[in-house]
């Protein structure tokens, strides 16, 4: 397990971790029939990879920003140097720049400070006052540190600024202290390849290779869709209504990811205003919950046939969520168009995700499809996996992956309980997701965690949800 894996396995202090462990390794019922002759189901690393490609191979527009307008945002082109770094020999300490053996003659009254353009060769056996970062004079041997150093004035004079001599309190290694040109790069090396998350320190180095603007992907454009005539906005369920759990949600976890989100609208159980939502929205990939399944509201599929769409993946193999799915949308058919000059080119297509309706199932359909969709279309590579010993015996599925919330304790995975597919309790508490086999697994057998945004230590564009506590009720 890489170091990542190793530093978040830590005991969490996490709201309602304890009572979501309190049932775990009591067996939950899974269905156990086999799947049909010919079922249609993707398994679910086929399915991300499916997903992954569709997102790599689509066209992904570009623009060049301003520094100050670039952090969040994904190079879409190799940072290089414009310039050596340094461009100049640079003291790297506050001291004496000296010029042959010692001891040296101070001269007197110069400095030589950070900022100033050429300075005068440096005789042999001489030393003048230098600042940190400032241009080394010509024919320097070496930069003493002040503290390494001591001076005598001279004869009649109160201070060394009217002259003296410098002696070393340790040896002078020639050298010492300089940061010669090009130390850190030199003019046109690859600092860093494309696909990089542009972080802070990624900007302060952008500044200092020489650049005023970086070329980087534009974000994803996302509209979520949140289907279904029972759903609240606000307030306590009552009268056979529940509260839409995964509108709040899947808005902040698309930014986390890094996608523009351009809206989080309801739409009710009504197929033509869900085919004119589909087609009539600029986002570049649609997200939808719930109505994926063939019950008399399920919309979803008609819709995606009515569209001229092309399903990728049609279900996957997976609990809690099998019934997600992938479209590519023909870009022919979207009547929506956006004055921005990052618009989608012609004969590119945009993305359809259908989310199951249950919040856990949804989640596991984000990350199964959604995720690495993302992940190509904003030019992010895909982050380094890990693997991490599960503490527990966990149930499986007889044929499917399972996704199954967990803490990091002790070193261990811990599988934490309430992980039913309408259930968000566990989620709220966990690190991440292990990825279970079919059949389950044993303690200490080795699994797959599929980081959480706000877990993740990879640095993630866009503002991303507070680690959440407690429990959905």
């Amino acid at each position: 397990m890489g170091e990542r894996g190793r530093r978040r396995m830590t005991d969490p202090d996490v709201d309602g971790v304890d009572e979501a462990l309190a049932l775990v390794g009591r067996p939950q019922a899974r269905p156990s029939l086999p799947h049909p002759p010919g079922h249609r189901e993707t398994a679910w690393a086929q399915a991300r990879a499916i997903a992954a490609r569709a997102g790599r191979t689509a066209s992904a527009p570009t623009r060049r920003v301003p520094l100050d307008a670039a952090l969040g945002g994904v190079l879409a082109e190799p940072l290089t140097a414009l310039t050596d770094l340094p461009s100049f020999d640079t003291s790297a300490m506050d001291g004496w720049a000296v010029a042959g053996p010692g001891p040296w003659e101070i001269r007197p009254g110069d400095s030589v400070l950070a900022g100033h353009g050429a300075v005068p060769a440096l005789p042999d056996g001489t030393a003048v006052r230098i600042a940190t970062g400032a241009r080394v004079p010509a024919d320097t041997s070496a930069v003493i540190r002040t503290e390494h150093a001591r001076t005598e004035p001279a004869r009649g004079a109160r201070t060394e600024e009217s002259g003296g001599h410098l002696y070393a309190r340790r040896e002078v290694v020639p050298g010492q202290d300089i940061r010669p040109r090009g130390q850190e790069c030199r003019t046109g090396d690859r600092l860093l390849p494309a696909a990089t998350v542009v972080t802070p320190a990624v900007l302060g180095l952008a500044a200092a290779a020489g650049y005023d603007e970086l070329v980087t992907v534009d974000r994803p454009r996302v509209e979520v869709l949140v289907l279904g005539d029972e759903l609240l906005p606000s307030g306590v369920p009552h009268d056979g209504l529940i509260r839409d759990a995964l509108g709040p949600m899947l808005g902040p976890w698309l930014r986390a990811l890094g996608a523009d989100v351009l809206a989080v609208r309801r739409v009710g159980d009504d197929a033509d205003a869900l085919h004119a939502a589909v087609t009539g929205t600029e986002a570049d990939l649609v997200i939808t919950t719930g109505g994926t399944a063939s019950g008399p509201v399920d919309h979803v599929h008609p819709v995606l046939r009515r569209a001229g769409a092309e399903l990728l993946v049609d279900g996957v193999r997976v609990r809690p969520g099998h019934p997600m799915l992938l479209a590519r949308l023909d870009a022919a058919t979207t009547t929506a168009t956006t004055a921005t000059p990052a618009t989608t080119a012609p004969g590119t297509h945009r993305h359809l995700v259908g989310l199951p309706g249950n919040p856990l199932a949804a989640v596991s359909g984000l990350l199964t499809l959604a995720e690495p969709l993302l992940r190509g279309l904003a030019g992010r590579r895909p982050p380094e996996p890990y693997l991490a010993p599960v503490r527990d015996d966990v149930h499986g599925h007889p044929h499917d992956t399972r996704l199954v919330p967990v803490v990091h304790r002790a070193g261990r995975a811990v599988p934490l309980h309430y992980t039913g597919p309408a259930m968000l309790r566990g989620l709220a508490a966990a690190d991440g997701l292990a990825v279970i086999p079919p059949g389950g697994a044993r303690p200490g057998d080795e699994l797959e965690i599929l980081d959480l945004p706000w877990t993740a230590s990879a640095s993630a564009p866009g503002p991303a949800p507070a680690a959440p506590g407690g429990c959905f009720t």
